[in-house]
């Protein structure tokens, strides 16, 4: 198809809509091309949209043609998005602060400037209120399209600055350092890393993490002095597996740089004295397939947070000259199949212990003179998600915790771990006529096919009917591990204000009832991620929480993905789904080592040129799987310049659907110029990205306003 075709659909989708009936939606034109792979070729219709220089003019064409069907598609509904989102808006504190968290000699926060869509990163002395602000994300981000913040750290001086910075939403970031003192910045700048860095005892040196330019990902770590040419840094360790992703911090006292290195199945961890950064990376214990680890530094010893002989995680010890084999481990924290052990941490007189169990994350909080005397920050609501918050200081005996659900906004909170003594710091602010009594949460367990059950955590407005008559909108992620915990958005109260119940559907997939529930949802297992999401929905509308007609499905990224395979497999279940940045060319890019992420992922979803893994990925792939038959109304998004799912996958997607589908639903497919995997990067550009998704919802499930 020629630009001058491209042009012209452009031009007239962006006619007023008095002038045109009904918009015609784009038709990208197909180029076949052979996608090569040990077990034959498939021939790939769009795969022109691919350019990784992001310039094509017809490609370009082709998306801004989408991005101008989506416009006019979605004008009759614009005043509703434009009303969420003055609501949504409104709801928001504007100058909205973290609680401070001490560290050192000073207290640190961001707060937010009415109106204005970054963070100010700010810190106060503990004994004073002069503020110094760190850096303010407003004034850096002036006259770029995107910015980000990676990760900041201040060194053990407290008095030099370094922080990473993504000005094109690509997730390669460039690492900046300021003296606090004089509040001048250092003159080198280095591009192309991963927002994770450690810091010299002395203050003088930086360790940071290169990124590989074709793969994008960490490929070296490289130790800078403050103040010389970054020509001169030297590559202290580098990583040759390109399964494994790269990490980077100082332990919790501050007395050791780790280098974290980690695939899906297995992790080794190097370790330096930040005294003596010039010294070599010296193994904690060395990789070995199927055995995954984490450790962090107290007194004399680590504490290690491993699977080794525990699939739902144990904790253990070694003394600091014992450290290089594993056989030199000691038990601390017993496995239990029925807890999961997600994360730790250490304090002088106490080990707190972040664990999931029957699918809720909960504390445990142990005394190291008394473990029998442990106890756990319960909670009163049966939906909950308590988590540790930062903890910047070891000798403290006052624990930093986070408390939210989808009834309660969050809340900081601080607990004497000596007493038990709760301390509120915090409760997320939620302006207007916000009331959580007013909202109901419940946490039921759906029966999915295969007999398994699968928790699901819900909320809906008070006087709710469960009599089959409300839309139901039903959120799920489903791999990784990553688990979907219950917590409060301010913004879904424009669903449930408007008779919405919102559903949480905690499929296999991720890690909300332990390690296995993981395993069950990844590689060979992939289509229980899928059945358990349909299944839940099912059951839903069976007991009344939703309409037959009115049920909506989200997910993003590897939840994308599943919104893909549900779109083909039930996709008349439901009235609509919206995938955000879908990963759904699962075969194609898999094949491909050369695109970010896909040699860190052959033990997620399997290696396609080897079988049988490469046909079990075919038979779910959702742009291999596109029939022609009927689709759901569908919401489709990117960003141009995504590293984690490149935009090609959902616009080829797109492209095949239009061509295949027989049924006038509406697909809309909404394409960020500017941004990548997150989308925008303010926090009212992200709101706005709610209500236009929120707008189509409604307006799918006959809501006007």
């Amino acid at each position: 198809m020629k630009p001058t075709h491209f042009l012209s659909l452009v031009l007239a989708l962006m006619l007023p809509c008095s002038v045109m009936a009904a918009p015609m939606p784009p038709k990208a034109e197909p180029r076949p091309f052979e996608v090569a792979s040990p077990h034959g070729k498939r021939t790939d219709p769009y795969y022109w949209l691919r350019d990784d220089q992001r310039s094509d003019k017809d490609m370009l064409a082709y998306l801004k043609a989408e991005n101008a069907y989506h416009d006019a598609m979605s004008a009759p509904y614009k005043p509703l998005a434009d009303k969420l989102f003055k609501e949504m808006v409104a709801r928001i504190k504007q100058d909205e602060s973290t609680v401070p968290y001490p560290q050192g000699d000073y207290r640190y926060y961001t707060r937010f400037v009415p109106g204005k869509e970054y963070p100010v990163y700010a810190r106060k002395p503990l004994k004073g209120e002069k503020e110094q602000v760190l850096i303010d994300g407003n004034r850096e981000a002036r006259g770029k399209p995107f910015y980000e913040v990676g990760a900041l750290d201040v060194a053990p001086d407290q008095q030099q600055l370094a922080w990473f910075e993504d000005a094109s939403g690509r997730r390669q970031y460039t690492l900046r350092i300021r003296n606090l003192a004089t509040g001048k910045l250092y003159p080198e700048t280095i591009t192309g890393l991963s927002p994770a860095l450690a810091w010299s005892a002395d203050s003088r040196t930086i360790f940071y993490i290169e990124n590989d330019p074709v793969t994008l990902l960490g490929k070296r770590i490289k130790r800078h002095t403050l103040g010389t040419d970054p020509k001169t840094d030297t590559v202290i360790y580098t990583e040759d597996d390109d399964s494994f992703f790269m990490g980077l911090g100082n332990s919790g006292d501050d007395r050791y740089v780790l280098i974290q290195l980690e695939s899906t199945t297995t992790s080794e961890i190097r370790v330096i004295d930040a005294a003596k950064p010039n010294d070599a990376p010296t193994l904690l214990a060395p990789r070995e397939r199927g055995i995954k680890y984490q450790a962090d530094h107290i007194g004399s010893r680590w504490i290690i947070r491993t699977d080794w002989q525990a699939p739902n995680y144990q904790l253990m010890q070694v003394a600091d000259g014992a450290i290089g084999s594993r056989a030199n481990w000691q038990a601390l924290v017993a496995h239990d199949r029925n807890v999961f052990i997600q994360q730790f941490a250490l304090f002088r007189d106490h080990l707190v212990i972040n664990e999931r169990s029957g699918g809720l994350l909960r504390i445990r909080v142990m005394p190291w003179a008394a473990p029998d005397k442990a106890f756990h920050l319960d909670a009163d609501e049966p939906a909950y998600t308590a988590e540790i918050d930062i903890n910047a200081e070891q000798d403290t005996h006052t624990l930093r915790y986070q408390y939210t659900s989808l009834t309660t906004p969050k809340s900081i909170i601080d607990v004497d771990m000596n007493t038990g003594k709760r301390t509120v710091r915090k409760v997320q602010a939620v302006l207007g006529n916000f009331k959580a009594e007013n909202y109901v949460t419940e946490r039921i367990w759906v029966t999915a096919r295969d007999g398994v059950k699968v928790p699901v955590s819900l909320v809906y407005r008070k006087g709710f009917k469960r009599d089959g008559s409300a839309p139901l909108y039903q959120y799920a992620y489903g791999a990784y591990g990553m688990s979907s915990d219950p917590e409060f958005r301010s913004s879904q109260l424009a669903l449930l204000d408007r008779g919405f119940v919102y559903a949480i559907a905690h499929i296999r997939g991720g890690q909300e009832m332990g390690r296995d529930w993981y395993e069950q949802g990844k590689l060979k297992h992939k289509q229980n991620t899928f059945n358990d999401f349909v299944d839940v929905t099912d059951a839903l509308v069976n007991l009344g929480y939703g309409a037959r007609d009115k049920v909506f499905g989200m997910g993003g990224s590897a939840g994308g993905l599943l919104m893909g395979a549900v779109a083909n497999q039930a996709g008349m279940k439901y009235r609509a789904l919206i995938a955000h940045v879908p990963f759904v060319d699962v075969v194609t890019t898999m094949l491909d080592e050369s695109i970010p992420l896909t040699t860190n992922e052959f033990d997620e979803w399997g290696n396609p040129k080897l079988q049988p893994w490469y046909d079990i990925m075919l038979a779910y792939s959702p742009y291999d799987q596109v029939k022609a038959q009927p689709y759901p109304a569908m919401l489709v998004t990117t960003g141009l310049h995504d590293s984690q799912v490149q935009y090609y996958e959902p616009a080829k997607w797109v492209a095949k659907l239009r061509t295949l589908k027989t049924d006038t639903n509406p697909l809309l497919f909404k394409i960020n110029m500017q941004a990548g995997h997150g989308g925008k990067s303010g926090r009212f550009a992200r709101v706005r990205e709610v209500a236009d998704e929120y707008a189509f919802v409604l307006n799918q499930a006959g809501i006007t306003r």
